[in-house]
């Protein structure tokens, strides 16, 4: 009977501190605000930037062509070679040149041999016309035969000039000659490294129809990026910008520079410059940038940057990750852009719910700064530390 009277009291005891432990455990549970995501407004280092890919190219170069016809005799060069200013680079047979230069020497000889030829005639035509005006005079020779004399004395002049008239052209044919022969040795043009080889020993070159491309002499610094740059981003981009890139061999480094220059116009596709559109305005050793066509179109604007490349880290045609920066702010407050409401108003607001410390959920104003497209600058609204939720009503557009 105890023993049942027992159990009972204890009976009663569980049921009455069940309600007990659900107040205690309901008190202990988070809310639901709690329950949602949330992060927290930090001090450090934001950047607004634009960002576009481009091509490494070297800022100076030139292309070494043959203005003479023949098979190149010896090419003294390879890819990789270093040159300096005048130094000799391809030879070409000048059995073609020499011999055109031996016959101008002919031909001028031959006239100067024709000229000492009409100077004796027409000495001798005037000898004839004084004894035929001493004659005249003496009432012992006939007009007609002194007018003959004058006129041989004016045609041995007139040959001597027309001959005369031949040896200056047969001059500057000559010296156009000595230029020809002197085209079948080519010369460094300016100092550099040799970077493309077009031609081969024993090759025949033929420069009547278009110049033949033989080699590129480049100077591997400074460098220039041709980067390509949105048609929604170009607006941003200034002359004389800070900018910097990467390169995938880089290892994470970094290059400095700054806008040299925006190209006005986006180069042509090729469907337009096969249709008599015009030639690219890139230029030759430029980054490739166009349009295509139809409701897709996707306009790309050429931005050079200068680079040094002391120690020829940079190559010719790497790709670039280029940043034009826009503004940059070091140990300032930021948060994720995903914990931000609606849009910037004119005056920079947007709106942020911030979790209290007793799990009370406000919102607040934010004045914002710049942006990396995927944190933000608080100017103004927010403290470190603050507990910004992220969830479906947080999330800005």
């Amino acid at each position: 009977m105890t023993y049942l009277r027992l159990t009972r009291r204890a009976a009663t005891l569980v049921l009455c501190l069940i309600p007990v432990a659900a107040v205690a455990a309901w008190q202990w549970l988070p809310n639901e605000a709690e329950q949602r995501p949330f992060v927290r407004v930090a001090r450090g280092n934001i950047e607004s930037s634009v960002t576009a890919l481009g091509t490494l190219q070297p800022r100076q170069y030139v292309d070494v062509g043959a203005q003479a016809s023949g098979q190149i005799r010896t090419l003294h060069v390879e890819v990789g070679d270093t040159v300096k200013q005048g130094q000799l680079l391809v030879e070409i047979d000048p059995a073609t040149q020499q011999a055109q230069l031996d016959a101008e020497r002919y031909a001028i000889e031959t006239l100067k041999a024709q000229v000492k030829e009409q100077q004796a005639e027409h000495l001798l035509a005037r000898q004839q016309l004084r004894r035929q005006q001493r004659m005249a005079a003496d009432g012992a020779t006939r007009d007609e035969d002194v007018q003959t004399a004058q006129a041989k004395v004016l045609t041995t002049q007139a040959r001597i000039d027309m001959y005369q008239a031949q040896i200056l052209q047969a001059q500057a044919t000559l010296r156009s000659a000595q230029a020809e022969l002197g085209y079948t040795r080519i010369y460094a043009p300016m100092s550099g490294t040799v970077v493309a080889v077009d031609a081969r020993q024993g090759q025949t070159l033929n420069a009547q129809q278009r110049t033949p491309l033989i080699l590129r002499i480049a100077r591997l610094s400074p460098m220039t990026v041709w980067a390509e740059v949105s048609e929604a981003d170009i607006g941003q981009v200034k002359q004389g910008m800070q900018a910097y890139f990467t390169t995938l061999s880089g290892g994470g480094r970094r290059w400095a520079s700054t806008v040299r220059q925006i190209l006005p116009i986006p180069p042509k596709p090729l469907d337009q410059l096969s249709q008599g559109g015009g030639s690219p305005a890139a230029g030759s050793g430029g980054a490739s940038a166009g349009a295509s066509s139809g409701s897709g179109r996707v306009v790309l604007y050429t931005v050079l940057l200068d680079v040094d490349n002391a120690d020829n880290t940079l190559m010719a045609d790497m790709t670039a990750q280029v940043f034009f920066v826009a503004g940059s702010a070091h140990d300032v407050l930021t948060a994720p852009i995903a914990a931000l409401q609606g849009k910037s108003d004119e005056h920079g607001m947007r709106t942020a719910q911030v979790l209290a410390d007793n799990g009370q959920v406000q919102q607040r104003s934010v004045r914002i700064g710049l942006s990396d497209r995927l944190r933000v600058q608080i100017l103004d609204g927010l403290q470190e530390g603050d507990r910004l939720l992220v969830g479906p009503t947080g999330t800005g557009s």
